[in-house]
């Protein structure tokens, strides 16, 4: 039986479910294809990858029009969708976070990921990020966005955006792959460095006449990231620098900020394994096959392996020019101490599974029904730490290994769903949707303390972990009032466990109860057709999110920074509510949204340099990461989404969308008024997107998007007064380019430009710089 969740019980219901009903939407990987909604994209019909009654609004990226930007990792595909943030700071990061409307990066578990149908998000925490690396870039057919938590189809993680990635499905025999280089001129502090990426893709599948269909995917990178943290000091608010004490060695090569709260800093180089360099691969297996000519059965098996190695900079020199990595050292002016770990680099080896299986019934309108599996796992996961700068950990030395093997989560879904017949399509008709869901994620992260960090195993020092489940019963009918009108109402009503809490620090284990909680979330949506090409509508929706493991256990202590767990969180519960029109003309399509949520018991997970914070009484860490409640956030703002394709010029097409948030804050918190009235983390004031692409003829393609967001706070009381350095949350303007040539139909070469303006930007991390890209095409 599978240690995470036992799906051996299911398995009756499940075959009970399936002689009666249907799915409701390819996002949970059970629709029937007479479900999937019809996307208009100015005239042309396209399936879609969210059901067809899907309350709320919705946004999509086809594969043909991925083509127009440059698009190296999966997550790309996301850099122009409305309200939407990608935190990817550089090519090939693993921890590309999600952040939407009304939530920042710190809040990613707000957000939803599918592969044809099976979860990729990650809540178990660790950054939370999505596992972008089971999906191949050459495969992807089609991303579905769908914003707020107005269908009951999907868990209380729908808080913010779901996102569902469609790959292709093969017609008939396929080939094709890419090849594609980068680079980019990094230079932070004055301090220049040329950074290298390629990756190659290979999609092969096939179409037999039996209907049978295989298809293999194989993604393969080699990326080294610009850096992403540094080495300082900071002075206080007088202007004065720790005391130090020893003797100091000369120095040259310290630069002097100011940091995002606007104190005077100094900075020694790129630190804590700041360069990455990384080498991924990815295999995607998948088949499907009609079993009777009303059944139909498909499957996945993936795996991706990742080879990381960081390495730091040090600028600090001395007399007779050799690089000094820590001790105390001066200027003349100045005294600092730097850690012997200050410079210290990392490994990290991976290798992840995930396996997923749909069973479904096709008997077109009336009742169908099927069945989702999928179960994600850490199979190798061992990350190594040095305690030593670059030059003397290279010999060895004292470090960590901090293992996660056997760590993932798994997920069953029965869904069903009534589709009236062709005759019953009139007035008062019901499209209904219901279905059972559960997953259960369990973490296990411990800490070993190694007299080499290169290949000792260690010995324990410090270990937390523990494990969730979520089961939901759900239910949506989507009832055609009269031939304006369609009312959809829903609700899901879920139960959340947590057990086998534990951490071990300072050789003391402690052992958590289990807890359950549990959340309901009632759903409404009212649309009416106004005229032929007018649509109104009113969407309203509970979400409910229930704390990940990492949030719950994570209590560990490094030579650096503390991290502080709550195993009493509770659930975040948001009230959201959308107004929106949609107008359609023959060449264009504008959609006005006016959206609100009133989130109570918010989850914040946040790193600070100031213990207060975080209410602890630990001292002498340079970062403090720690999770915790607050009472009430509101969130209002404003969205356009418009799109217009040959508008006086034929073969040229333009998108564009615009947000204003009204307010994003914190409105309520007993634990710490001092935050109330303030800003809510990492949401800009304003975002915009504008993609131009024109097609001449079939042979050239010419393209350009500018991606903007409004700087946002990065301080939980707003105290980070210049964003536009490292460790802010900056501006964002950003302009892209792209041009291509098929030099036969099968053969097509594309260059580009990321950040074409080199403009710095930070989220926390910076952001790339100039980034230049060739990539090579084919297909057959």
């Amino acid at each position: 039986m599978n240690p995470l969740f036992p799906l051996a019980p299911l398995a009756p219901l499940a075959l009970a479910c399936l002689a009666c009903i249907t799915t409701a939407a390819r996002a949970q990987g059970v629709a029937t294809d007479a479900q999937l909604a019809p996307v208009l994209v100015l005239g042309t019909a396209i399936k879609s990858g969210l059901p067809a009654t899907v309350p709320g609004t919705t946004a999509s990226k086809t594969a043909e029009q991925l083509r127009e930007q440059n698009l190296f990792n999966p997550e790309d595909a996301l850099n122009y969708a409305p309200g939407t943030t990608v935190r990817k700071r550089y090519l090939g990061d693993r921890n590309a976070l999600l952040a939407g409307r009304s939530f920042g990066t710190l809040q990613p578990s707000r957000a939803l990921v599918y592969l044809d149908g099976y979860l990729i998000s990650n809540f178990l925490g660790r950054f939370d990020a999505p596992r972008w690396n089971m999906i191949s870039p050459e495969a992807i057919a089609r991303v579905d966005l769908l914003y707020g938590p107005f269908s009951a189809l999907f868990p209380g993680n729908s808080i913010g955006t779901t996102v569902a990635v469609s790959q292709r499905v093969p017609q008939g025999f396929e080939l094709s792959g890419r090849a594609t280089a980068s680079s980019q001129n990094f230079k932070p502090y004055g301090q220049a460095e040329r950074f290298n990426s390629g990756q190659a893709s290979l999609h092969v599948a096939t179409r037999f006449d039996s209907g049978l269909w295989l298809s293999a995917d194989l993604n393969h990178q080699d990326a080294t990231g610009q850096p992403m943290q540094y080495q300082t000091v900071t002075a206080s608010a007088a202007g004065a620098f720790p005391a130090t004490t020893g003797t100091a060695t000369r120095v040259t090569g310290i630069v002097y900020d100011t940091d995002a709260k606007g104190l005077k800093r100094a900075v020694f180089g790129a630190n804590g394994g700041a360069i990455d360099h990384t080498v991924q691969d990815t295999l995607n297996l998948r088949g499907g096959a009609m079993l009777t000519p009303r059944l139909e059965a498909s499957a996945m098996a993936s795996w991706w392996h990742n080879d990381t190695q960081t390495r730091n900079d040090s600028w600090l020199r001395d007399a007779a020019g050799n690089t000094v990595w820590s001790g105390t050292v001066t200027d003349g002016t100045n005294t600092f101490t730097i850690p012997a770990s200050g410079f210290a680099p990392a490994t990290r080896l991976e290798t992840h599974q995930q396996l997923g299986a749909t069973l479904k019934t096709k008997r077109g309108p009336g009742w169908n029904g099927s069945l989702v599996v999928s179960d994600y796992r850490l199979l190798k996961d061992a990350a190594r730490q040095a305690n030593n700068p670059d030059p003397v950990a290279a010999n060895g030395g004292a470090g960590s290994l901090t293992l996660r093997d056997g760590t993932g989560w798994n997920t069953a879904e029965v869904q069903a769903s009534y589709t009236p017949r062709d005759d019953d399509w009139g007035n008062g008709r019901h499209t209904l949707a219901l279905g059972l869901h559960r997953n259960g994620y369990r973490l296990e992260n411990a800490v070993n303390t190694a007299a080499d960090w290169r290949h000792d195993t260690g010995t324990p020092s410090q270990f937390y972990g523990g494990k969730t489940a979520l089961t939901a019963l759900y239910a949506q009918d989507a009832w055609r009032m009269s031939e304006d009108w369609l009312l959809t109402l829903g609700w899901r009503e879920e139960r959340f466990t947590t057990d086998d809490g534990r951490q071990l620090g300072g050789g003391v284990t402690v052992n958590y109860d289990r807890r359950t909680l549990t959340g309901s979330s009632p759903k409404a949506a009212l649309a009416w057709a106004a005229t032929d090409r007018l649509t109104l509508k009113a969407s309203l929706g509970r979400g409910v999110r229930f704390p990940n493991v990492e949030e719950l256990y994570n209590g560990t202590v490094t030579s650096g920074s503390v991290t502080l767990s709550d195993p009493t969180l509770r659930a975040e519960t948001a009230d959201a509510i959308e107004l929106s029109a949609e107008q359609e003309w023959d060449r264009q399509r504008l959609r006005v949204s006016l959206y609100a949520d009133d989130v109570h018991d918010a989850i914040l997970r946040q790193t600070t340099t100031d213990a207060a914070v975080c209410k602890t009484t630990a001292t002498g860490a340079g970062n403090y990461t720690c999770v915790q409640n607050v009472d009430r956030v509101k969130t209002s703002g404003v969205e356009l989404a418009w799109q217009a394709q040959d508008l006086g010029v034929k073969g040229l097409a333009l998108e564009a969308s615009a947000a204003y948030t009204f307010r994003s804050e914190v409105t309520a918190n007993r634990r710490d008024p001092a935050m109330v009235g303030k800003w809510w983390l990492r949401v800009p004031r304003t975002r915009a997107t504008l993609q131009a692409s024109y097609r001449p003829d079939r042979q050239w393609l010419f393209a350009a998007g500018f991606r903007h967001q409004g700087r946002a706070y990065n301080d939980t009381y707003n105290l980070d007064v210049n964003p536009n350095v490292y460790g802010g949350v900056s501006k964002l303007n950003q302009l892209d380019v792209r041009g291509a040539h098929k030099f036969t139909p099968q053969l097509e070469l594309a260059l580009g430009v990321n950040n074409l303006t080199d403009q710095h930007a930070y989220q926390s991390h910076p952001y790339p710089g100039r980034t230049l890209f060739a990539e090579l095409h084919f297909n057959r």
